[in-house]
C-alpha cells in the first residue's frame, strides 16, 4: 500500500507533467505513476519485458495496452485505481482526470493538486482537442483541491509555486 499519495489535475496544456517533474526531482522518494502508466508496468511484468521497452515500440505494444485497461476495468471500474494505490512507497499520479478518480485518491489520503491555466495560455502551449470531454471538465466544479497553482507564466514561477508546496508537505 503507498505511504503517502499526491495527485495532480488540470486541464490539457495546463502543466500537470511539468510541476510533477519539478516536485519528483526535489522529492526523489516519490515515484511517477500516471493512471496509463500502471497498465503498462502490469503489462511489462505479464509478459517479462521492461517498462522502457514499451515506452519505446508503443506502436507495438499499443492494441495489448488498450485490451488490459479494458479488462482490468471490467473487472472492476477502480481496477487500476486499486492497483497504483497498492503500490509501495510515495507515489505521485500525474493526471487525475474525472470525479470518480478524484474521489478514489482523496479517500486513500491523497494530497490534491490542481494546475490551472487560462485557454489562451494552454493554446500557446499546444493544440486543444476535445475541450468539452468529461476528462477536461469533469473536475472543473471541485473546490476542495488542498493546493492551486496558477500557471499563467514561466517555468521558474511554475517552479517556485511547487517549491513552495514542497516545503509545505515534507
Amino acid at each position: 500500500m503507498a505511504n503517502k499519495i499526491i495527485i495532480f489535475s488540470g486541464k490539457q496544456y495546463s502543466g500537470k507533467d511539468t510541476a510533477a517533474k519539478i516536485m519528483l526531482d526535489a522529492m526523489p522518494e516519490y515515484k511517477r505513476c500516471a493512471m496509463g502508466d500502471i497498465i503498462k508496468l502490469t503489462y511489462a511484468e505479464q509478459k517479462g519485458i521492461t517498462y522502457d521497452e514499451i515506452e519505446k515500440n508503443k506502436s507495438q505494444y499499443r492494441q495489448d495496452l488498450i485490451n488490459l485497461g479494458n479488462w482490468g476495468r471490467s473487472q472492476s471500474p477502480d481496477y487500476w485505481l486499486e492497483k497504483i494505490i497498492a503500490q509501495d512507497g510515495n507515489i505521485i499520479v500525474t493526471d487525475v482526470r474525472i470525479p470518480h478518480e478524484y474521489e478514489v485518491f482523496k479517500s486513500a489520503g491523497a494530497i490534491t493538486i490542481r494546475i490551472e491555466a487560462s485557454r489562451k495560455t494552454r493554446s500557446a502551449r499546444g493544440t486543444l482537442i476535445g475541450e468539452n470531454d468529461i476528462t477536461e471538465v469533469g473536475l472543473d466544479n471541485i473546490k476542495n483541491w488542498d493546493f492551486v497553482i496558477d500557471n499563467n507564466s514561466d517555468y521558474e514561477t511554475l517552479k517556485t509555486n511547487v517549491n513552495k508546496i514542497i516545503e509545505l508537505i515534507k
